[in-house]
C-alpha cells in the first residue's frame, strides 16, 4: 500500500519543479510529477468514495484511491486495483475529473465490481487489477459524458512512454507523471515518478495512443514508496477479465 509520509512537501517540491511542463497540459520532462490540468483526457480519471459520503456532499478529503473510465460496449466500465475495491465495505462510488471538493462530471455509483480469481482466492499481487460497472446517472452511461480509454493487454513492458494519473488521498487534485516502465519480472512492471502515495492505487497507465496498458498496483500494493510505482502486466487474466465484466448483462 502506498505511504502518506511527506506527501505535501514531496508534491510541492515536485509540482513547483514541473509548472511550466504542466501549464498547457503536456506529458513535459520524463520522471516529473506536477498538477494534472482540467482537460477533457484528465476526466476520464477520478476518485473512488464511499457511496455514503458522495451522496451527503463530503467529498473533500474522503476520497481512497483512483480508477479510470475505459471503453465498453455498453459505455459503463471503470478500471481500478484489486485492492481498492475488496478493502472497503459498503457501496462505492467514482467521481471522474473530481478537483477541490467539486464533481463536475457528476458522481456514479458502482453497480458491480469484478476481481480476478487470484485475488479473490488469495490476494496475489500479479491479479491486482480490477473492473466495476457503474450505474447510469440522467439517462446516460459515464462513457458518453467523458470518454474512455482502450484497456489493452500483452503489450511489451517499456514499449513507449505512458502517463499514470492519479489522486494522492491528503490532495484534492489529480497528479501526473510521464515515464517509460521498466519490467520489475514477468508478472510485474515498475515506474519511476515521485510523489505517488497512498490513495494513487488504481491510477490508469496511458500510453500515447489513449491506452491503458498498467494499472497502479500489484506489487506490494503498489509500492511502498512515494518514488517507485508497480502495476501488473496485464495478460491473459486481465484479458479474461475484462472480457467478464464486458459481458455482464
Amino acid at each position: 500500500m502506498k505511504r502518506n509520509a511527506l506527501l505535501g512537501a514531496v508534491v510541492m517540491l515536485a509540482v513547483t519543479s514541473a509548472s511550466e511542463a504542466a501549464a498547457d497540459g503536456a506529458p513535459g520532462p520524463l520522471g516529473v510529477t506536477a498538477v494534472a490540468v482540467a482537460t477533457p483526457q484528465f476526466a476520464r480519471v477520478g476518485a473512488l468514495f464511499s457511496a455514503d459520503d458522495a451522496a451527503a456532499g463530503r467529498l473533500t478529503g474522503e476520497h481512497f484511491c483512483t480508477a479510470s473510465v475505459v471503453h465498453s460496449p455498453h459505455h459503463d466500465l471503470i478500471a481500478t486495483a484489486a485492492h481498492c475495491l475488496s478493502s472497503v465495505s459498503g457501496e462505492l462510488a467514482f467521481v471522474p475529473g473530481y478537483r477541490a471538493g467539486q464533481a463536475p462530471y457528476g458522481v456514479w455509483k458502482i453497480k458491480r465490481s469484478f476481481m480476478p480469481d487470484g485475488w479473490n482466492k488469495g490476494q496475489d499481487e500479479d491479479s491486482d487489477v480490477a473492473f466495476a460497472v457503474l450505474e447510469e446517472k440522467d439517462g446516460k452511461n459515464v462513457e458518453d459524458v467523458v470518454g474512455g480509454n482502450r484497456f489493452v493487454t500483452r503489450t511489451t513492458t517499456g514499449a513507449t512512454a505512458v502517463t499514470v494519473t492519479g489522486y494522492p488521498d491528503s490532495v484534492e487534485a489529480p497528479i501526473r507523471c510521464t515515464n517509460r516502465p521498466t519490467a520489475h519480472s514477468a508478472t510485474q512492471q515498475r515506474i519511476t515518478c515521485p510523489a505517488f502515495t497512498g490513495g494513487t492505487s488504481g491510477s490508469p497507465w496511458v500510453n500515447g495512443y489513449d491506452e491503458v496498458v498498467g494499472v497502479l498496483g500489484g506489487h506490494e500494493q503498489g509500492g511502498a514508496t512515494p518514488d517507485v510505482s508497480y502495476s501488473v502486466v496485464l495478460g491473459a487474466e486481465a484479458a479474461e477479465l475484462y472480457e467478464e465484466a464486458t459481458s455482464a448483462p
